[in-house]
C-alpha cells in the first residue's frame, strides 16, 4: 500500500474466474514447528468445485456463487485451455514468486510460451466481438526500457491483423520485496512480467469464429508468453449529450499528437465556475501531460494541491474516448505532484466522471532514479463523486481516495457516498482504489482488476485526518468485484475502522499475499463495530513473501498492533490455496469471536484449512465448516498459540509438522 504523496518506504504491508485445476503432491520447506490438528469430524466433506468449461469461464457451482463477480462484457479465454502448438507453462508446487517465474504470474498458473515462427494459440469464440485484449509477456530491451513486438491475429484461417506488443511497463529488476527497491534496469531476478496489449478490430466476428494468435516471420520478439485472452463486443462510440460542451470547443484536437490539457482544464474549469453544464469528451486518443484540477490563487500547499469540484465528465465510451501521457511523472513539471502525477484527475467534491479511460506512462512504483508512476483519480473527493466506466492502466495507483489533514488543512473534507462502478483497472505499481483519510460511506462495485501492484482494493483507516476519534473509515463496501493476478499484496484488504463489508468478490491468483487480509500494520485507526466478509470465492491466493519467510493464507487476519474484534466470516468459498485456507497469523494483538460459517475450504496445497499460530490470540467459532485435501490437516492450532477454536467436535490423535520462523 502506498501513500499518495507521501512515499512509503520499506514498510511491509503493508467476471469470473475458474475453478482451481486441482491440487499438488509437495513437501514442505524444512521449518519443523510442530502443531496440534484437530478435525471437524462429521462435518469434513468433500467440497471440490465442478471444473467450468474454461472457454467460457463461469463461477462456481453453489447457489450463492451465481452473485459473485463483475458483471463485464468481455469474456475471458485462457491460453491453455484452446488448442496450441508451443510450450505449456506451469508453476512450481508453491508458486514462487520474483524469480522470473512465467507460470507463477499466469491467471491459473499456467499461460502457453511460443518460440517459434508458426506456433500460435487458438480458441473459439463464445460470442460476438469486435475487439480483443492479449495479456503477454515479451522480452525487456537488453538495455531496459522494453521493446515494441507484433503477434499476427487470424480468424477462421484469415489473417485479422498484427496486434502491438510492448514490453515497455513490465520487467522490474531486484530481489528485493520492498517496493520501491526494484528498478528497470535489466539484471538478475524480474517479476511484473506481464502486460496488455488491446485493439478494436474492424468488424464484429460472430459467436463460433475460431482465432489464433501466431507468431509469424516478422513477429520476431524472442519469444511470446500468451497467458490469456478478452473479447468483448463494444458499442459504438456514444453521441454528446445535449448539456454537455466538447473539449474540442477549447482547442483540443483527437489523435495529432499534441497535448490537449489546456483545452481539457480550461473545459473543466468552465464547468466549475458555471459556465458550461458537462464536459464532454469525444471519441479519440487525448494527449495530456498535466493533472487536471484546481489552480489555487493563495498557492496553498505543496505543489498547489487543490482538486476540482462539481464536475460532470463524460466520454463516448473507455474504448474511444482515451486519454494518454507520454511525459514520465517527475518530469513532467509544472504544479503537479511528481508522486500524484501529471495525467488524469485531482477531485476535491461533487464530481461525475464516467465512460473514459485514463492511461499513464508509468514503468515503475518509485525509487529509482526518483522515477515515478503517478495516480489516475486521487484527491479527498468529498461528497457525491461518482466514477462509472472508467479503464485506468499503467499508473503507480489508479484511484487514491483521501489527503491528510495537514495538506490545506481548511480544505478538509473526507469521502462520504463515493460511488465507484464498473472500473477496469490493469496493469498498476502499487494499489488499485484505496479508501483511506476517513472515507466512509462508500463503494466500488460491479469493477474488475489485473494485475496490481499492492492491494487491488483497500480500506486504510489512517490516523492523518483531522479528529481520529471521528474521522474513521467505515461502512465502505467492496461488492461484486472481480480481481486477478495482484502482482504485490492483496486482493482487498481493511486495515482498521468499523462497518466495512466484503461481499460477493471473486479473488484469484494472488503472487505472495492473501486474497482477503484484515491487519493492524500501517498503524490504523483500531478496528471496532463488525467487519463482514462474505459470499466471496478464493481461487489459488495467498503465498509467500518477505524474502519468502513469510507464508500467507487465503485469508489472513494479521493483529500487528491492536485486536481485530468482530469478524464475521460466511458463504464463502475457499479453494486450492498456495498455503493456508484460513490463518490467525502472529502478531500480537487478540482477534476475539471470529465467527466463521458456511464456508468451504478445499485443496490448500502447502498448509492447512485453517491455521492458528503459534503467537496468535483469540477464538473463532466454526458453524458448518466443511474442509478437505488440506495437506497440513483440516484445522491446526500451533503449540504456544493463545488463539480457541470453538466447534470441532474431535482431535487427531497424530501430530502434524508445521514451518518454524519469524511467522508465516
Amino acid at each position: 500500500m502506498a501513500r499518495a504523496g507521501q512515499r512509503q518506504l520499506a514498510t511491509p504491508p503493508t467476471r469470473t474466474i475458474p475453478p482451481p485445476r486441482g491440487t499438488h503432491a509437495v513437501t514442505r520447506r524444512d521449518w519443523s514447528r510442530p502443531g496440534i490438528a484437530v478435525a471437524l469430524g462429521a462435518t469434513l466433506t468433500a467440497a471440490w468445485l465442478v471444473p467450468a468449461a474454461h472457454a467460457a469461464p463461469v463461477a462456481p457451482e453453489t447457489s450463492a456463487a451465481a452473485a459473485r463477480g463483475a458483471s463485464s462484457p468481455f469474456a475471458e479465454y485462457e491460453a491453455e485451455d484452446g488448442s496450441y502448438d508451443g510450450t505449456l507453462l506451469e508453476t512450481d508446487a508453491t508458486r514462487t514468486f520474483g524469480h522470473t517465474n512465467f507460470a507463477t504470474e499466469s491467471s491459473g498458473r499456467k499461460s502457453v510460451r511460443l518460440d517459434s515462427t508458426g506456433q500460435y494459440v487458438e480458441f473459439t469464440s463464445a460470442g460476438g466481438t469486435n475487439s480483443i485484449v492479449v495479456r503477454n509477456s515479451i522480452p525487456d530491451a537488453p538495455g531496459g526500457g522494453g521493446q515494441d513486438k507484433t503477434l499476427s491475429l487470424y480468424a477462421d484461417g484469415a489473417f485479422v491483423q498484427k496486434l502491438d506488443l510492448s514490453s515497455k511497463h513490465s520487467w522490474l529488476y531486484g530481489s528485493t520485496d520492498d517496493p520501491e527497491g526494484l528498478t528497470n534496469n535489466p539484471g538478475g531476478d524480474a517479476r511484473r512480467l506481464f502486460d496488455e496489449s488491446h485493439a478494436l478490430l474492424d468488424k464484429t466476428y460472430p459467436e463460433g469464429t475460431t482465432f489464433r494468435l501466431q507468431r509469424d516471420a516478422g513477429d520476431d520478439a524472442a519469444y511470446y508468453v500468451v497467458d490469456l485472452v478478452d473479447l468483448e463486443q463494444v458499442a459504438p462510440p456514444a453521441s454528446k449529450p445535449a448539456e454537455c460542451t466538447s473539449i474540442t470547443e477549447y482547442g483540443a484536437v483527437p489523435d495529432d499528437g499534441k497535448d490537449d490539457t489546456d483545452a481539457i482544464q480550461a473545459a473543466v474549469t468552465a464547468d466549475q465556475n458555471g459556465e458550461i453544464d458537462c464536459v464532454w469528451i469525444p471519441a479519440g486518443q487525448w494527449r495530456q501531460e498535466q493533472k487536471i484540477l484546481t489552480d489555487d490563487p493563495l498557492d496553498r500547499g505543496q505543489h498547489n494541491q487543490v482538486g476540482i469540484s462539481d464536475v460532470t465528465i463524460r466520454g463516448a465510451g473507455m474504448w474511444h474516448s482515451q486519454l494518454y501521457t507520454l511525459t514520465a511523472p517527475q518530469d513532467a513539471g509544472g504544479i503537479n505532484h511528481p508522486h500524484e502525477g501529471n495525467f488524469g484527475f485531482d477531485i476535491d467534491d461533487n464530481t461525475q466522471i464516467s465512460d473514459i479511460a485514463i492511461f499513464g506512462s508509468g514503468t515503475i512504483r518509485g525509487g529509482d532514479g526518483n522515477a515515478e508512476g503517478g495516480v489516475g483519480l486521487n484527491g479527498r473527493f468529498g461528497k457525491d463523486t461518482k466514477i462509472s466506466n472508467v479503464w485506468i492502466e499503467h499508473a503507480n495507483v489508479a484511484t487514491w481516495v483521501g489527503r491528510d489533514y495537514s495538506n490545506i488543512p481548511e480544505l478538509w473534507g473526507p469521502g462520504d457516498g463515493l460511488e465507484f462502478t464498473g472500473m477496469r483497472i490493469r496493469n498498476t505499481y502499487a494499489d488499485g482504489i484505496n479508501f483511506t483519510n476517513g472515507t466512509r460511506n462508500s463503494s466500488v462495485t460491479d469493477s474488475s482488476f489485473r494485475n496490481t501492484g499492492d492491494d487491488s482494493l483497500a480500506v486504510w483507516a489512517s490516523k492523518y485526518v483531522k479528529d481520529p476519534s471521528v474521522d474513521v473509515g467505515h461502512d465502505n463496501v467492496f461488492s461484486n468485484n472481480t480481481i486477478q493476478l495482484p502482482w504485490r499484496a492483496n486482493g482487498i484488504a481493511v486495515y482498521g475502522g468499523y462497518g466495512n463489508k466484503i461481499e460477493n468478490n471473486i479473488v484469484s491468483d494472488t503472487m505472495n499475499y492473501p486474497g482477503i487480509m484484515l491487519a493492524t500494520d500501517h498503524d490504523p485507526v483500531p478496528f471496532s463495530g463488525e467487519t463482514l466478509i462474505a459470499n466471496n470465492g478464493l481461487y489459488r491466493t495467498g503465498g509467500a513473501f518477505w524474502n519468502e519467510d513469510q507464508e500467507f493464507g487465503a485469508i489472513t487476519l494479521f493483529a500487528q498492533g491492536s485486536g481485530i474484534p468482530g469478524v464475521t466470516i460466511r458463504d464463502t468459498d475457499i479453494e486450492d490455496s498456495t498455503y493456508d485456507g484460513i490463518q490467525f497469523k502472529t502478531g500480537g494483538g487478540e482477534v476475539p469471536d471470529v465467527k466463521i460459517s458456511n464456508v468451504n475450504i478445499s485443496g490448500s496445497a502447502n498448509g492447512s484449512g485453517i491455521l492458528a499460530m503459534g503467537g496468535a490470540r483469540g477464538s473463532a467459532t466454526l458453524t458448518d465448516v466443511t474442509i478437505s485435501g488440506s495437506r497440513d490437516g483440516d484445522v491446526t492450532v500451533e503449540p504456544g498459540s493463545q488463539f480457541v477454536i470453538n466447534g470441532a467436535p474431535a482431535v487427531r490423535s497424530s501430530t502434524e509438522e508445521r514451518g518454524s520462523g519469524q511467522g508465516r
